[in-house]
């Protein structure tokens, strides 16, 4: 609403004071119609781009933009060998854990003691002998590890790839693990009956070499010998007993081995018919990569097929073991069959962290995006995601979250991962991230983890049906606590506040985040702690000018926080600060002209925002008034009118000129507009002389508040100034003549001012108005008519009063006031009922009298009539 200072009116009913017409009445109940078309004459919301976030040049674990240095974050760039993975950790788990066995074999050291069927190997003669057997050993063993001491249809159907359970010292564990598998082989076809029980031991002897030549194909320093046992049993040629399978110590002690899964029939078959076949392809490491690719697809199949993926498999260390050694194979198709056959088995600890990093490596490079569409790696990493020991697999996790982040830069992977519940599934984690508390060792460390999670469901947001289970997902909720816990680290608050950013330019999210209460402490609390981090701030500022564009619960609430006023008066005067630096250094190096092509700077941007916020809160009446009556940021607002040229940034000043607007219509004692109204006219006035017409029109909108008082309507008439606004009227745009009525208006409250609506055809102009937007848009139509019942108020004679325009304007205001003119069917039924409203209540009225006043100085009632509008 347009304020004036006073006119000539009817009397109230009830006071017998007159009122002006001007005043419009309230009804008690308003349609979202009245109050958006109300907006326009009063105050009026603000409207901004959202920041621009550049896309990394590179994929990175952490961006190059990361706040903490590089060697504070895990690594982006690793290297992942087969010598990485663990082979202890590939056995099969049990389904019974079991406690450790106290027995210890007994060595027979006499041979009295003996079963006199048990032969014992006799010490070698000499030192020379004893070479030449070490030295065969060593050759044989040496054939073993290669694979061709037995050819492969020689492999029983039931053989036991089992790694040797050994006591002996670490350096035992270290064995060549092929040798085993061979060695295990061959004891197979040894007859000798198991269950005889006693064992005996033979000890190597000889010089250190001689030992080290035998431990490179034996399980320690003892081979164990059962009961019955000769040396015709033995492969000819060979000076040693084969090492007994690992499950020697609990048949011994009447136990089962249960740490070792049940083998049906069928799945010996499978194995042997299926899977050995390709496991065979896969050891001629010569092949060709693009073979090799294909029998990890083929074994991915077979194992599939076989229900042999996951952790309760008997053979699978072998098959680890086997797909381990292919990770030195530099080729990333490989690497991605590989990882993606290895996560299938379920692997963990050390291993689970090497193949998530393998992972990583794949993903990492964008020209892998095709490949990785195509071999569902996806899937294997989301069910990662569903681990229950979040602290011990927390640099796996983050190493396959950061993969995931790699993959949702993909549309096709995007869209991909909505199918396929991955928002849900971050929500979880990101659930079980939050409830680890600060004193925890894990806390930093799952931090890393978080910018990872936090960075996709960034990527997330852009999709609509990423948006709704957001929402349903009670996102909001979890991401306030995930900012409150991590305000140091301001990596996640970046992109926790950069997903905020993208939902709140949405209504249905930006409701559901005014609703979270806390959140605007948590804003506040960020813009103290980071008030210099550009990025970081204007994306707040940003959410912050969603949140109060339309909810006026939330323009009170945030002003309400404790304080809200002085931390966006402190931002406004670093940044404006920073502004006026980076304007001076531009105008001593003559860069002006190349400044006006440009985006707005980042000191720019955050105080284009920053503005926005204030003009959406000054929207609220108690807000509004406090805001009026702040001088800092009355001030601040007219310095940026002051320095800033609409050429150099139109954005900046407009939003600048639009809050003094808001605020200028509040009456308030102290209002620092009413005490800088004539200097803020001043700066106007560089506006109406802009090229540009929006800051014209916001300049005129302005003055239509300001002209309230006697000074300024003083300043228009000396700046001629009324002429610009009578020019205004033939603009043709119904809100550039609104504003201009509403300057002519106020002027006419002046007797000795009202002439001046006749200078440049303003009767002419305001008639032409009426008929091009009277039947469209009451309110202008309303406004009009005021201004010409002020302009008359004196009136002898019609003729002398409108001139050549009395008789259009009484066939105009006729046909305007015909009822059946408001019934606009192609309105909505809200609209249509609205215009209605405001046609009897508002335009009737003020068109009825001055239809009467005219008529009563006129002497005949022409006969022209007007067909259109």
């Amino acid at each position: 609403m347009l304020l004036c200072r006073g006119m000539q009116a009817s009397k109230n009913k009830n006071t017998g004071k007159l009122e002006p017409f001007y005043r419009l009445s309230v009804p008690k109940q308003k349609t979202s119609s009245e109050i958006i078309n109300e907006a326009r004459n009063v105050l009026r919301t603000l409207r901004t781009q959202r920041p621009f976030t550049p896309t990394e040049n590179q994929r990175k674990l952490f961006g190059s933009r990361s706040s903490l240095a590089p060697q504070k974050r895990p690594p982006s760039v690793f290297s992942v060998h087969a010598s990485s993975f663990d082979l202890a950790e590939s056995r099969p788990v049990s389904g019974v854990r079991l406690s450790p066995l106290d027995f210890k074999p007994v060595l027979v050291s006499c041979a009295k003691d003996e079963d006199p069927s048990i032969s014992l190997p006799k010490p070698a003669v000499d030192a020379a002998e004893v070479r030449k057997i070490s030295s065969a050993r060593a050759c044989l063993f040496r054939r073993t590890s290669q694979g061709n001491v037995f050819p492969a249809k020689m492999v029983p159907p039931d053989q036991n790839e089992e790694k040797l359970d050994s006591e002996e010292p670490a350096r035992m564990s270290n064995l060549c693990r092929s040798n085993d598998t061979c060695l295990t082989e061959q004891r197979e076809y040894t007859p000798f009956n198991e269950e005889s029980g006693q064992l005996i031991c033979n000890e190597h002897s000889g010089s250190k070499l001689e030992r080290e030549d035998v431990l490179k194909g034996t399980a320690g320093n003892f081979l164990f010998q059962r009961k019955g046992e000769s040396d015709q049993m033995r492969k000819p040629g060979v000076g040693s007993l084969w090492p007994r399978s690992a499950g020697w110590k609990r048949r011994l002690a009447g136990l089962e081995d249960d740490t070792r899964v049940n083998e049906s029939e069928e799945e010996k078959i499978f194995w042997h018919m299926k899977v050995l076949p390709i496991l065979q392809e896969l050891k001629s490491v010569e092949d060709k990569v693009e073979n090799l690719c294909l029998a990890c697809t083929k074994l991915y199949q077979a194992l599939n097929e076989g229900d042999m993926l996951g952790k309760r498999f008997k053979r699978r260390s072998v098959l680890l073991k086997t797909l381990y050694k292919l990770v030195d194979i530099d080729s990333d198709p490989l690497c991605l069959k590989l990882a993606k056959i290895i996560l299938s088995m379920k692997v963990d600890g050390k291993n689970l962290l090497n193949v998530c990093k393998l992972a990583f490596k794949i993903c990492k490079n964008e020209k892998n995006d095709y490949i990785i569409q195509n071999d569902k790696l996806l899937d294997r990493l989301l069910e990662v995601l569903t681990t229950d020991d979040l602290q011990k697999n927390s640099e796996a996790l983050l190493y396959c979250m950061g993969a995931i982040k790699f993959m949702s830069g993909n549309a096709v992977l995007l869209n991909e991962m909505v199918s396929k519940g991955a928002v849900e599934m971050l929500l979880q984690l990101m659930k079980q991230i939050n409830n680890i508390k600060e004193s925890d060792a894990y806390f930093s460390n799952l931090g890393h983890l978080l910018v990872q999670l936090t960075a996709t469901l960034r990527n997330l947001a852009d999709l609509p049906q990423a948006r709704c289970q957001l929402i349903c997902s009670g996102a909001v909720s979890e991401l306030c606590v995930a900012l409150e816990q991590r305000l140091n680290d301001k990596d996640v608050c970046t992109y926790i506040v950069r997903i905020f950013s993208k939902l709140s330019s949405y209504d249905d999210f930006c409701a559901a985040l005014a609703d979270c209460s806390r959140c605007y402490i948590l804003f506040l609390a960020l813009l103290s702690k980071h008030q210099k981090q550009q990025d970081l701030v204007i994306r707040i500022i940003f959410i912050l000018g969603n949140l109060t564009a339309e909810n006026n619960q939330a323009r009170e609430q945030f002003f309400k926080e404790k304080g809200s006023l002085n931390t966006l008066i402190s931002l406004f005067q670093t940044y404006h600060e920073l502004d006026l630096n980076a304007e001076k250094w531009c105008h001593i190096r003559g860069r002006e002209e190349e400044k006006q092509t440009k985006h707005p700077s980042e000191a720019e941007d955050v105080l284009i925002k920053l503005i926005r916020v204030l003009a959406n809160l000054s929207i609220h009446p108690s807000v509004g008034a406090a805001l009026a009556a702040a001088h800092r940021v009355v001030e601040l607002l007219v310095t940026v009118l002051e320095y800033k040229s609409i050429d150099v940034c139109e954005e900046l000043v407009i939003n600048a000129a639009t809050t003094i607007n808001n605020l200028s219509f509040y009456k308030v004692k102290g209002s620092a507009v009413q005490d800088k109204k004539l200097h803020i006219a001043e700066m106007l006035l560089k506006l109406l002389m802009s090229n540009s017409m929006d800051g014209v029109v916001e300049a005129v909108r302005v003055f239509g508040n300001l002209s309230q008082y006697h000074e300024i309507c003083d300043f228009i008439v000396q700046k001629k100034i009324y002429k610009f606004v009578i020019a205004l009227l033939d603009a043709k745009n119904q809100d550039v003549c609104f504003s201009a009525c509403g300057v002519l208006l106020n002027l006419t409250v002046d007797k000795d001012k009202r002439a001046l609506l006749k200078e440049e055809g303003g009767i002419g102009k305001l008639v032409d108005c009426l008929r091009d937007f009277g039947p469209v848009d009451w309110q202008l139509a309303c406004l009009i008519c005021k201004t010409l019942w002020n302009y008359s108020e004196n009136i002898t004679s019609a003729a002398s009063c409108f001139g050549e325009d009395t008789d259009t304007l009484l066939v105009l205001l006729t046909s305007l006031l015909d009822e059946e003119l408001v019934q606009d069917y192609s309105l909505d039924r809200d609209l249509r009922d609205y215009h209605k409203r405001y046609w009897e209540r508002e335009f009737k009225p003020v068109a009825e009298k001055l239809l009467d006043r005219i008529q009563s100085h006129h002497s005949f009632v022409p006969a022209v009539t007007i067909t259109a509008f």
